[in-house]
């Protein structure tokens, strides 16, 4: 176990009443100062609340992603607390001090409060015990820190700093598992994944967004009780799954979901792409494909990480194992997989419970993701980009990513021959939406226009004779009304 005392300006230091611990090594040194550093700002506020609950004869401490953050070098507003006091004596105690509160979850022992720009949360010590049938805890509040801690997902999660003392505790060797980049759990990882399957999912989501390699015991029990995760809601899975996919380097976390069994779960159409491979090697490995696509998509970001292309990147070729065909002279074909996959991303996301503007913009951007490949040596036609234009829509920049990133042959003569075939389609792109506001493209008569240039009232034939002149401003680009209104009214004598 660990215990170190904090003082402004000074690296922590072993406590002098316990002496060094076992677990202080000395490449904790960076880890130290750094910790000093982001939580200066803090200080004030930490003591200030510290120094309220001593008071009053409690006990506070500041508890897992801020400490681990702090020495990360990171400031986070969001602060988590500890206690031995009730919702109630915590409520007590702040309700008046912080400029506002909530007890949304005073049932599970937490208490929110805003002071300034801090956002708080306040949670007695706990000590749960788990329904292993339905992840509902029985809460139970606890008696110590001690307790609170071993409960925690993992070492790195699980160090405190107790205040308004300053002293930090670190009884499960966290801090040198945060130097060694390394997860493990305070428990054994089979009871603490027993207690809460989804701790799998952060594992994952934590080797992606901070570089963490998972401990071999971690990831054997991973594999071993990954089906247990079935057990938790389709909704926070899709939460730990965003955030995964919204990481920096999301691959590391998608190949240990794969290893483990855990997409199988909630995601089985990822390591379905895992392709057998045969003899002649007659198609790439579309798994590793996917991911190096994913990779790519997140290179060509520009206003951040983007949730709806890294979707599609990842997923663009989930429908190759469902119709993928050897053909004679040892080809491979997989015919029409951007319209299979594009329904079976339908299908997942919304069964991952992602909201319906999400799964729609997904699932048209993996139908769409070939439609470049038509585009041949650059001899489409403007009425072939107009269509490319308008049948992307709003997702336009997003394709030109996704068709970009598509590209991951090793023959430098393709990739380049591609790229410059792309760069001409933009171009034509670019040129035709200055001269026809392409971007909008609409027929020369609206709806209300063609009912009264006809004759006829407001319904389904309206859709028609506009789905008529919208086809006819993209194969001919602009002609205006008065030719517009003549080939309306031939094609409704032709219709009749």
């Amino acid at each position: 176990m660990g215990r170190w005392a904090f003082s402004v300006g000074f690296p922590l230091v072993p406590s002098t009443s316990e002496g060094p611990s076992p677990g202080f090594a000395p490449e904790t040194g960076p880890l130290l100062r750094a910790a000093v550093a982001a939580l200066a700002p803090q200080l004030d506020l930490l003591t200030e609340l510290g120094r309220r609950f001593e008071s009053a004869g409690h006990e506070l401490a500041l508890v897992g992603g801020p400490v681990r953050d702090a020495f990360l070098g990171r400031t986070s507003p969001d602060l988590d607390f500890t206690t031995d006091a009730t919702p109630e004596q915590v409520l007590g105690l702040l309700s008046s001090w912080a400029d506002a509160h909530w007890d949304i979850g005073r049932a599970f022992g937490t208490i929110g409060l805003r002071k300034g720009p801090a956002v708080i949360e306040i949670t007695t010590y706990r000590a749960d015990a788990y329904d292993r049938e339905t992840r509902k805890p029985q809460v139970a509040f606890g008696r110590s820190l001690d307790e609170d801690l071993v409960r925690r997902d993992f070492t790195v999660n699980a160090m405190a700093l107790r205040l308004p003392s300053l002293e930090f505790v670190d009884r499960h060797d966290g801090l040198v598992d945060l130097a060694a980049r390394r997860l493990r759990t305070p428990a054994t990882p089979e009871e603490s994944f027993a207690d809460d399957p989804l701790r799998m999912m952060r594992a994952a989501r934590f080797s992606a967004q901070l570089g963490f390699t998972v401990d071999g015991d971690v990831a054997a029990a991973m594999t071993a009780r990954a089906d247990t995760l079935a057990i938790v809601s389709a909704e926070r899975i899709r939460e730990e799954f965003t955030k995964l996919l919204l990481s920096v380097t999301p691959r590391a976390g998608l190949t240990l979901l794969v290893d483990t069994g855990l997409a199988e779960v909630f995601l089985p159409e990822l390591p379905a792409l895992r392709l057998e491979v045969d003899e002649h090697h007659r198609h790439k490995d579309v798994y590793e494909h996917s991911l190096t696509v994913l990779e790519q998509a997140i290179a060509l970001e520009t206003d951040g990480p983007d949730l709806i292309l890294r979707l599609a990147a990842l997923l663009h070729d989930v429908g190759k194992p469902a119709t993928r065909r050897f053909e004679a002279g040892g080809g491979v074909s997989f015919h029409h997989h951007e319209l299979v996959g594009a329904r079976m991303v339908t299908k997942r996301l919304k069964a991952m419970r992602y909201d319906k503007e999400t799964v729609r913009e997904v699932a048209r951007l993996v139908e769409l993701h070939l439609r470049f490949h038509g585009y041949g040596d650059g001899q489409w036609t403007d009425s072939a980009v107009r269509r490319y234009v308008t049948d992307a829509g709003p997702l336009l920049l997003r394709l030109h990513a996704l068709t970009r990133s598509d590209c991951t042959t090793r023959n430098p003569r393709k990739a380049a021959r591609l790229a410059r075939t792309y760069d001409e389609l933009e171009d034509r792109i670019e040129r035709l939406a200055a001269e026809e506001e392409l971007a909008a493209v609409r027929p020369e008569l609206d709806g209300n226009e063609i009912g009264e240039i006809l004759g006829i009232p407001p319904g389904p034939v309206i859709g028609e004779a506009y789905r008529f002149l919208l086809g006819l401003r993209l194969d001919e680009g602009p002609i205006g009304r008065e030719a517009a209104t003549a080939r309306l009214r031939t094609w409704w004598q032709t219709r009749r």
